[in-house]
């Protein structure tokens, strides 16, 4: 879901923010709250905010999206810069015949401006087949295009994400890549998601959750909490199925969440 909806966000973050040894507290937010919302959730203890913006353009970002919201979602980016939040992330969903011929756009918008814009391959989903037909298009296109104007990739880190970093030295941002269906794309990874009813996922399109959610109830279960997990991580498949038209359990994004 969107958590700038929880009226409780800031205390949420502060209690987070205070467990010794979290040095990273980041929120995935569609952008709308942030101009009313942000300054209390840094005064918190936010260190690091992700935002859905799929366009950098008015009217395709209604298209896109279902709402014109975009003057908010920017003014609260330029809100997060002047708090000098450490980590600002944009995230754009690469759409065919929608916005896939914005990148000088977005190249000119992180000019001056340090954000880093991450690129994401449509992904298919079980309820999507025609959508995803219609619109993926291979991240590959846009990989060309900036080796082509001067960007270069960074050196990834040994805990990076799953995104391929690209840098420009005339541009204070950079560009990351999400392609899931890109050679050995799962190969790195190092992600686990938990849903909102308490089921670890291994792969955002896996066959199967394991429920935690009795294990969270009391702090006397935190070592059998801990071993279920760590069980779980030798069982981490090598790939996904999204090649093979393999979805797994998730019908559609937003019923698993960032």
């Amino acid at each position: 879901g969107e958590p700038s909806l929880r009226k409780d966000l800031d205390e949420i973050i502060a209690t987070v923010a205070a467990v010794p040894g979290i040095r990273k507290v980041a929120i995935t937010t569609n952008g709308t709250l942030l101009p009313r919302r942000l300054p209390g959730w840094h005064r918190a203890g936010l260190t690091a905010l992700n935002v859905s913006m799929d366009s950098l353009q008015r009217e395709r970002f209604h298209t896109i999206t279902g709402h014109d919201r975009l003057p908010e979602i920017q003014q609260g980016l330029a809100l997060a810069q002047a708090l000098g939040l450490p980590a600002i992330k944009l995230n754009a969903v690469l759409l065919r015949g929608l916005n896939d011929d914005e990148l000088p756009q977005w190249m000119d918008y992180l000019r001056d401006r340090p954000f880093s814009v991450r690129f994401i391959e449509l992904m298919r989903t079980g309820d999507n087949e025609a959508y995803f037909q219609r619109h993926h298009l291979r991240a590959d296109v846009v990989i060309e295009q900036l080796l082509a104007t001067g960007w270069h990739e960074r050196p990834r880190a040994a805990d990076a994400g799953p995104a391929r970093e690209f840098v420009h030295p005339e541009h204070r941002g950079s560009i990351g890549i999400i392609a899931p269906y890109s050679r050995d794309f799962c190969k790195g990874c190092n992600r686990l998601r938990v849903t909102a009813k308490g089921d670890l996922r291994l792969c955002l399109f896996g066959e199967f959750g394991v429920p935690l959610r009795p294990l969270l109830q009391r702090d006397e279960d935190h070592d059998a909490l801990l071993a279920r997990i760590t069980t779980q991580l030798g069982l981490k498949a090598a790939g996904h199925g999204l090649h093979q038209g393999q979805t797994g359990l998730t019908p559609h994004l937003a019923s698993i969440g960032g």
